[in-house]
């Protein structure tokens, strides 16, 4: 049943992105990635929103958790999910795993996405 809430939550946050995308792009135009940035800021919010109401209330069980959390905001952006793991790792006072986290993810993620089109292109 839990992959079941992941999944149906999963596809709603993917179709919540493709509309905000269409959307930003007939409003901003194709020069800067407006849909992806306001997905990346909404998505935190709103994981910001989620955790923060889910560990003040006694929520029984981790389906509203996995629906919303994981389903709905994974598949709107996984940018949210990177925002918590990272201000977790600071609240823990983790500030160097943090900072290594952050710089780690995008070094690496940027370098393999540069190296999976050079690969692809020749």
């Amino acid at each position: 049943m839990n992959y079941l809430l992941v999944f149906v939550g999963a596809g709603l946050g993917g179709m919540l992105r493709h509309i905000v995308n269409l959307l930003t792009l007939r409003w901003f135009g194709p020069n800067f990635p407006a849909g992806t940035f306001l997905i990346n800021i909404s998505g935190s919010i709103a994981m910001g929103m989620v955790i923060g109401y889910l560990t003040t209330r006694n929520v029984p069980g981790p389906e509203l958790r996995l629906f919303i959390a994981t389903g709905v905001l994974g598949g709107y952006t996984t940018f949210s999910t990177f925002s918590l793991d990272t201000i977790a790792l600071w609240q823990r006072g983790e500030v160097g795993t943090a900072a290594a986290y952050v710089l780690g993810s995008l070094i690496l993620s940027f370098t393999g996405l540069w190296l999976g089109m050079v690969l692809f292109r020749r």
